[in-house]
């Protein structure tokens, strides 16, 4: 693939979805191109803006909180595992509370509430006449959730504030 069909292709790429450096990077590579090129290519991008990082960091938070419903924490780790500049990282998190704080909580709460009643059907095959047993599970479940939502990215105030207003 020479310069200016790889140009035309990543441009084109980037023209329907936003893309960091590294993923346009990774596909030139693959394209067994020559590393000076790449480089020309991915500076013609980011010249025609094509290319963003601050742009595709916010994109990416959103999608990920809305379709994957992921936390800030695991957002954060995901666009530096891209190599993206944290001043980017920050703007984006920030961007979060600002325009999706109240779809933040609610994806959380949703979340939680879901994995719980997954909990409850399982907790209904065990003993629970058992009344000694009762807060032993209530406990049990109560760390599976926190552990399935820190996985998930949310800090830990986060959800117990989220765990405190559903009790």
């Amino acid at each position: 693939m020479n310069y200016d069909e790889a140009f035309s292709r990543m441009a084109a790429l980037c023209s329907v979805s936003e893309h960091c450096e590294n993923e346009i990077r990774e596909k030139l590579q693959k394209a067994a191109m020559p590393v000076y090129d790449i480089q020309r290519v991915i500076d013609a991008l980011y010249d025609g803006d094509y290319l963003d990082t601050a742009r595709y960091c916010r994109a990416f938070s959103r999608d990920k909180l809305r379709f994957a419903h992921w936390g800030r924490i695991k957002i954060q780790q995901a666009l530096r595992m891209k190599g993206l500049p944290d001043s980017d990282i920050r703007q984006a998190l920030s961007a979060l509370d600002e325009e999706l704080g109240d779809e933040y909580r609610r994806i959380l709460q949703e979340t939680l509430e879901q994995k719980a009643r997954s909990l409850e059907l399982h907790f209904l095959g065990d003993d629970a006449e058992a009344e000694d047993c009762e807060a032993s599970e209530r406990y049990t479940r109560r760390q599976k959730l926190i552990r399935f939502a820190v996985s998930r990215g949310f800090t830990l105030d986060e959800i117990m504030g989220a765990m405190s207003t559903s009790d």
